[in-house]
């Protein structure tokens, strides 16, 4: 695993290098990281396509935190947390997505 540890705000994270290179957000040089269901090579654009492909694969939501939106599968310890608003999903909120669906999902890089 390469990347950049970065401190902010109280966490320190591990970032990949273009990520880094632009201080955390999206976009550098042109380019952005998007989530992409392979099964049907949809990007994601919104948390509610997120919960429907989620949901097919049998990831329930739970709403025990208002400030989070998290989903769990119960055959398995994951839990997926992200940011309420859509704007802060950001590539580490992509990798944990695809580590823990197994296939499902990919981060591909787009041109903007």
């Amino acid at each position: 695993m390469s990347g950049v540890w970065v401190f902010k705000n109280g966490v320190v994270r591990l970032v990949d290098g273009v990520e880094a290179m632009d201080g955390g957000r999206q976009g550098s040089g042109g380019r952005r990281k998007v989530l992409v269901h392979t099964a049907s090579n949809e990007i994601i654009t919104s948390y509610a396509v997120l919960e429907r492909k989620l949901s097919s694969l049998g990831w329930e939501r739970y709403y025990d935190d208002p400030d989070l939106l998290q989903f769990h599968k119960r055959s398995t310890v994951h839990l997926i947390s992200l940011p309420m608003d859509f704007n802060r999903f950001k590539s580490m909120h992509m990798y944990d997505i695809v580590v823990k669906t197994k296939n499902s999902f990919e981060v591909r890089e787009m041109m903007m």
